[in-house]
């Protein structure tokens, strides 16, 4: 016994000297372009002895911890060249580095493999980057550069067809995509009604688009999160760039503030094909414009602010009898500081707004309506060990809805004054998240996100009887709307109705060998605003409006499984995903339903479910003069809304049937060919299942009017959609080392004229007294082209 004792002492003595011997130290810093002081994300820092790395954060910055000792740290981003040096590592040491590009190239919006393809260790998973300097562009409608476009040609993304804003993912609503600029939320990401996003190119630094296994400090949308970061601007030397296309032009410019410490940017963007409409004798408008700026301070080692904003309008005109005006604001302070080499936070105070507005000439009234966000953030990353990382924060956001407000446009238009009712609403969330590193094979990521939601008082609030807004008719089969017996007047600070949900996250990723691994993903999350549309593509006449007492919240529940490999040192890549995700509480409309100026949206609503499942392919060729994708999806996405008693019919019989939104089967073909440093060519070749929509099938008569009886809801499909894009990409002057540099860039979207169809009507030849099938198409072949500089 006294002979164990002292072993013990003997060891307890020793463990400072054996702990002092293995002792720890932490390299640190950021990484930066050299030419500009942007920093830059994703980049990779490896250490090859340890077979251990770690990447850089969305503000540049890395953390990795060590033993003591010698060594060759690689640094490593497509398109720069790799820095390659030996560090002593016997203290904790901040060591900054400047990466060179490895050519000159204009910045252009394009799927980059280095930033994008998913660490084969990494348990995330579901998840596809933009970046904006490497290959060249994607052909485009009308020569612009797209960011929401470009991101329909990845697996599990689609749009409602041409001509139409927002985009699905996985099945999913474009209401339920969280769409962030510089953190700042965007309610409407479209120009001119779906032709352009409202993303400037020039200014844009990452995107990141999350399908599946998204980390927790992300909440609030329950189908996917499009993350854009804004370039810092140049703290070295000032510099323009822009473009000139057919119908519209960008300019943007950055340069210090104070030189190595401080920068601005501002960038400007606007169409300008109405001007050519008078020479065609027409009296309409119909332009956008959009500001993007952005100032950067470095304080000093450990501190960083940032004052970033965008401002976007659009403006459709006809005559002096209609016109509409609609656009986003978003404005972001940001204050980065380094609390240790192991602990980097980033402070947030945001503020979005969302402002409709249309003037009813031939009526005599204005109306105007829009949703209201302030925001604050509190993220911090904690660089435990190599092993353990931790990723924790705090999140308030505020909420005013402006459902209409609807004024005469003068004394002697003889419509009165009405203001749909203001909602407000309070939501909250702390979240944390883990990265733990199990052994050399397996890594997991787990974590969890409380989110409250509070909708608060408003100045009425209507009282049904049993709590129902809805009631069923038995005897004609149909929901009538209920009357309402009261109303209940709150203060803008009670609280209506409260919501809380716990939503886990968790990722597991399995290195089979140095090439390949399995991965799976669970998260469940929650959507508190619901998009009042009843329209396959979002408009911006569609109201924001918040859960409350008789609107609940939207629950996600996803799993998916995939497999990930790479082939000849990275040349070749193979992702394959299999995902279903199920949602409750998701809102649908009962036949009839008037959505627009109502001030009880809760009489022709009901609560439904919704699932999705299917299975992605994304097989790239990374290097050489080609290189390319191909993205195929196969999925189905499905709507049910049973009713809430035996006697009720709900919608569409309570049977399930596929939302506007479900492509059984999507495929993207995109390639680029660089035939020499003055000419490249780009394609896209895409095919879709043709839109879910509904037909009728019969008709009847009654007192001489001609009634349409219709099929099962979106039980028909409009034609498949399928289309070839072509363009080429021209630099006049590759060698030059004058300061400016210019490229054309020539397109033919749609090359063999496909007459893809938008919809597809129904009425009677009023010269035949035939029924006739009308189908709307949007785009024939359209050629474009456009010229690009920088200087």
């Amino acid at each position: 016994m006294i002979l164990t004792l002292k072993r013990i002492l003997f060891i307890f003595l020793l463990c400072p000297i054996a702990l002092q011997a293995q002792e720890n130290f932490t390299l640190s810093g950021t990484v930066a372009d050299n030419q500009s002081n942007e920093t830059l994300i994703g980049v990779n820092i490896i250490i090859p002895e340890q077979q251990t790395g770690t990447v850089t954060n969305e503000y540049g910055f890395y953390s990795i911890t060590l033993p003591a000792g010698t060594y060759v740290v690689q640094v490593s981003y497509l398109g720069f060249k790799t820095i390659s040096e030996t560090l002593v590592l016997n203290s904790n040491l901040t060591k900054n580095y400047k990466l060179d590009e490895t050519a000159e190239s204009l910045d252009e919006v394009i799927v980059t493999e280095d930033v994008e393809k998913l660490n084969i260790k990494n348990p995330q998973m579901s998840v596809n980057s933009l970046s904006i300097k490497t290959i060249k562009n994607m052909p485009v409608v009308l020569g612009e550069v797209d960011v929401i476009k470009s991101i329909t040609l990845l697996p599990g993304v689609t749009n409602a067809g041409e001509g139409s804003s927002g985009f699905n993912v996985r099945g999913g609503a474009a209401d339920q995509n969280l769409i962030l600029l510089d953190e700042a939320t965007i309610f409407n990401s479209s120009h001119l009604f779906g032709f352009f996003s409202v993303f400037n190119p020039d200014a844009i630094k990452d995107i990141k688009l999350y399908k599946g296994g998204i980390p927790a400090k992300y909440g609030g949308r329950v189908s996917s999160v499009l993350d854009i970061y804004q370039k810092e601007g140049n703290s070295k030397s000032f510099h323009m760039n822009g473009g000139i296309g057919l119908i519209s032009s960008r300019l943007l410019a950055e340069g210090p503030i104070k030189k190595d410490k401080g920068s601005f940017l501002i960038g400007g963007r606007s169409s300008y094909a109405h001007l050519f409409l008078p020479l065609f004798d027409l009296d309409n408008v119909a332009y956008f414009y959009d500001l993007n700026t952005k100032l950067s301070y470095n304080i000093n080692d450990n501190n960083n602010i940032y004052l970033s904003g965008y401002f976007g309008r659009d403006v459709f005109k006809i005559s002096d009898n209609f016109e509409n005006s609609f656009g986003n604001s978003v404005l972001n302070f940001r204050w980065n500081h380094l609390y240790s080499e192991k602990i980097f936070s980033n402070l947030s105070l945001i503020y979005s707004d969302y402002y409709y507005g249309l003037q009813l000439g031939f009526v005599g009234f204005d109306w105007v309506s829009g949703i209201r966000n302030f925001n604050l953030k509190y993220d911090f990353k904690h660089y435990i060990s190599n092993n353990f990382k931790l990723d924790y924060g705090l999140n308030s956001m505020y909420y005013k809805f402006n459902p209409g407000d609807i004024k005469p446009i003068d004394d002697e238009s003889g419509i009165n004054p009405f203001k749909l009712i203001d909602k407000y609403a309070f939501e909250n969330a702390i979240y944390i998240d883990a990265e733990h590193k199990l052994s050399d094979k397996l890594t997991v990521s787990y974590g969890a996100r409380l989110s409250m939601f509070h909708r608060l008082g408003q100045d009425e609030l209507n009282i049904y009887e049993n709590n129902s807004p809805l009631n069923f008719n038995a005897t004609l089969g149909i929901y009538e709307k209920a009357e309402a017996i009261g109303t209940d007047t709150f203060n803008k600070s009670d609280v209506i109705e409260s919501f809380t949900n716990l939503e886990p996250r968790l990722a597991i990723a399995y290195q089979l060998n140095d090439n390949s691994s399995v991965k799976a993903s669970y998260n469940r999350m929650s959507q508190y605003l619901h998009l009042l549309s009843n329209t396959s593509s979002p408009t911006p006449l569609d109201v924001w409006t918040p859960s409350g007492k008789y609107i609940k919240p939207q629950l996600l529940d996803q799993i998916a499984i995939g497999y990930f490999k790479s082939f000849n040192n990275n040349a070749y890549s193979l992702e394959i995903e299999s995902f279903y995700k199920t949602i409750q509480n998701r809102i649908d409309y009962v036949d009839g339903a008037d959505l627009i100026a109502n001030n009880a949206i809760e009489q022709v609503i009901l609560n439904g479910e919704g699932r999705a499942y299917g299975l992605e392919v994304l097989f790239k060729k990374n290097e050489g003069k080609f290189t390319g994708w191909l993205a195929y999806t196969l999925s189905k996405s499905e709507q049910r809304t049973p009713g809430r008693t035996a006697i009720e019919t709900g919608i569409n019989n309570g049977e399930w049937y596929n939302t506007p939104y479900d492509k059984t089967h999507d495929i993207s073909l995109t390639g680029s060919y660089e035939l020499s440093k003055k000419w490249s060519f780009s394609s896209n070749l895409i095919f879709q299942t043709g839109q879910p929509t509904t037909f009728p099938n019969g008709q009847y008569q009654y007192n001489d009017i001609i009634i349409p009886n219709y099929e099962a809801r979106n039980s028909s499909r409009l034609p498949s959609y399928h289309r070839l894009d072509l363009a080429v990409n021209y630099n006049p002057n590759p060698e030059s080392t004058k300061n400016f540099k210019g490229e054309w860039v020539f397109g033919i979207y749609n090359v063999y004229n496909r007459k893809n169809a938008a919809s597809i009507s129904f009425s009677e030849n009023r010269n035949t007294g035939v029924n006739e099938a009308t189908r709307l198409s949007i785009f024939g072949i359209v050629p474009s082209f456009s010229y690009n500089f920088k200087f």
